[in-house]
């Protein structure tokens, strides 16, 4: 396949290389560089370096955000926003898959279109960006064609993407000292239909059936508020833990 010239890339990326060859090597899959007649460097090293600069541009991204978020709320939602979905999205965003340098067996067996292939081509280009123009130039293409786009849909419900981690959690933790799964209610709602805010409560037994500690959350859905409720029972169960 005829490659697209990489200056249409930068155009998209709105960056021009000072270092071209760094955006060559980040677009050159393992494959086309063994079936090179000469050395050619290919991006794995590249995906290293990248994959720990988009860690922490999420990271600072979601502090910022989300100051009132715990230590594993916040490992949650960087890893949400960092997975090959995210990544896959972008690629496909860029047209990254035209600019990559594959070998005739990957070619062949739809390299351009594979997740791992392109979710791996990103984490290479913000090396290369990184690299090549330090770490503004790799934020700005970060923020703009991954974080963002997701940041904002989840802008009035951050804790979506948590809701499995505390009702589970919670489970666990109950489970593993005896007491009965947890129970949760509806405990009331509010705010026209379109913009609704759901309060859920969470009712945790103790070893004889009896309630020992109720609590109650809020959010946008009620799977986000039972979230929430829950979040405050762990907190609950850590600090009776420690009496």
């Amino acid at each position: 396949m005829k490659h697209l010239p990489l200056e249409q890339l930068e155009q998209t990326l709105g960056y021009r290389f000072v270092r071209r060859e760094m955006l060559q090597q980040a677009l050159t899959h393992s494959s086309f560089a063994r079936e090179a007649t000469e050395a050619t460097q290919d991006n794995e090293q590249l995906e290293f370096l990248g994959d720990a600069v988009l860690q922490l541009i999420a990271s600072q991204e979601i502090l910022d955000r989300h100051p009132e978020f715990h230590e594993g709320e916040l490992s949650q939602l960087r890893a949400h926003l960092v997975n090959s979905r995210h990544l896959l999205q972008c690629a496909n965003a860029i047209g990254l898959g035209d600019y990559l340098r594959l070998g005739r067996g990957e070619e062949k067996t739809g390299g351009r279109r594979k997740t791992a292939v392109l979710a791996d081509g990103v984490e290479a280009l913000i090396a290369a960006l990184y690299l090549d123009g330090g770490l503004v130039a790799a934020s700005r293409f970060v923020l703009d064609h991954i974080l963002e786009p997701e940041l904002e849909r989840l802008a009035e419900n951050a804790d979506e993407v948590l809701v499995a981690d505390h009702k589970s959690r919670l489970q666990e933790v109950l489970r593993a000292s005896g007491r009965p799964e947890p129970s949760y209610e509806l405990a009331g709602e509010e705010g026209p239909a379109h913009r609704k805010s759901f309060t859920m409560r969470v009712v945790v037994l103790d070893a004889t059936n009896r309630p020992e500690f109720t609590a109650c959350g809020s959010g946008q859905t009620k799977k986000s508020a039972s979230q929430v409720a829950a979040r405050k029972a762990l907190e609950y169960l850590q600090d009776t833990a420690h009496e």
